[in-house]
C-alpha cells in the first residue's frame, strides 16, 4: 500500500495526491501536519528510505526554518526533532511504499517507486 505524507493547504502536496490518485493506485493520506504521525524513530525511516539527510527534506521557505535553523550549525538530531515539532517544515508529498519512500514535487517523482 502506498503513503501519501499529504498537507491538503499545499499546491504542490494536492497536486503530487492527485497523480498517485489519477494512477487508480491504493494509498493511504496520512494528513501528517495535523495527525502528527513522525517520532524521532518514524521521522528517521523516513528519511533513510527517502536516501537523505534531515536538512535535504526541509522547506527553506518558511519562516520557522529561516528563524530556528537557517544559519545555525544544528546536528541531524536537532534538525529531526525541529521537524517533529513543525511538522510544515517538511517538504511534501511524501510517498512511501515498502522500503522506498519520494518527496513527488515534481508529481511524476513517485514513477520512482509505483
Amino acid at each position: 500500500m502506498i503513503k501519501v505524507y499529504h498537507n491538503p493547504r499545499c499546491r504542490k502536496s494536492r497536486a503530487g495526491l492527485q497523480y498517485i490518485q489519477e494512477k487508480g493506485l491504493e494509498h493511504e493520506i496520512i494528513l501528517y501536519i495535523k495527525d502528527q504521525p513522525f517520532d524521532k524513530a518514524a521521522l528517521r525511516d523516513i528519511l533513510k528510505k527517502l536516501d537523505m539527510q534531515a536538512s535535504e527534506l526541509l522547506r527553506t521557505q518558511e519562516d520557522i526554518y529561516k528563524k530556528e535553523i537557517k544559519g545555525k550549525d544544528l546536528s541531524e538530531d536537532e534538525m529531526i526533532q525541529k521537524m517533529i515539532d513543525n511538522p510544515r517544515i517538511i517538504r511534501r508529498p511524501i510517498v512511501e511504499k515498502g522500503d522506498k519512500a519520494v518527496v513527488a514535487d515534481p508529481p511524476e517523482n513517485a514513477e520512482a517507486i509505483i
